[in-house]
């Protein structure tokens, strides 16, 4: 192939990860609600291996297309990295929430700098060890499939869409020890009240709405500034 179409094809799979993180994000609300958080984020380990798995082989198999096919589903897997803050948030007690959150991107940015410095020539970023390289990204992965299923669901997701009060204390005692928790469920019981009466907008509704129109062109703004910044590209 020319240079031209060579560029063109690196340049289709650098930027299909973001076709799959559409996909992921899109999905990610109803699957949240219909399996849960703690399943959610299981399932989304699924395309994140399978990725890592198409990108390592693809060398040996001598194909760029298992490169494109494996940057897709690993978009897929970026595409649902907000639950893992969600899901930490719910199951913090309150007062160590914030903290909980903040912490959270802390570790996101620490897992992007961990992969520059493995993706450097002496590293794993050699002509020999690249498969490796982008194969690496199923070990979080992998982890996280082992050893999330010893980890209970969220409280609050057990009691405000299941409506399961005792599942709800028992996740609670596995995860703040034995004690006296009745305030967090009947905080949890309170925002549960407070949902009945929001109306929950669809994106179509959320644009139409004018009491949200000046918050969502700053959003709009800023997150295109973003990507006109060209940081996605570097």
């Amino acid at each position: 192939p020319s240079a031209e179409m060579i560029t063109l094809l690196w340049s289709f799979i650098v930027s299909i990860y973001s076709i799959g993180g559409l996909l992921g994000s899109s999905s990610a609300g109803y699957l949240s609600v219909r399996f849960g958080r703690k399943k959610t984020m299981l399932l989304a380990n699924i395309p994140a291996l399978l990725g890592a798995a198409l990108m390592g082989l693809s060398r040996l198999c001598g194909s760029f297309e298992m490169i494109i096919a494996g940057r897709l589903f690993s978009g897929v897997c970026g595409g649902k990295l907000a639950f893992p803050s969600v899901y930490a948030g719910e199951i913090s007690p309150k007062k160590l929430r914030g903290f909980i959150n903040v912490t959270s991107t802390v570790f996101l940015a620490l897992g992007k700098t961990v992969a520059r410095i493995l993706g450097l020539r002496e590293l794993l970023g050699s002509q020999s060890l690249w498969p490796m390289l982008m194969a690496s990204c199923g070990v979080p992965a992998l982890v996280q499939l082992v050893t999330l299923p010893f980890f209970p669901e969220s409280p609050p997701y057990l009691l405000m869409h299941k409506g399961d009060q005792e599942g709800c204390k028992k996740a609670i005692r596995q995860l703040w020890g034995e004690g006296q928790h009745q305030a967090e469920i009947d905080d949890i019981m309170k925002e549960k009240a407070t949902m009945k009466n929001t109306k929950i907008l669809s994106v179509l509704e959320l644009v139409k709405e004018p009491a949200f129109r000046w918050q969502l062109y700053m959003i709009v703004i800023l997150t295109a500034t973003i990507q006109l910044c060209g940081i996605n590209a570097v």
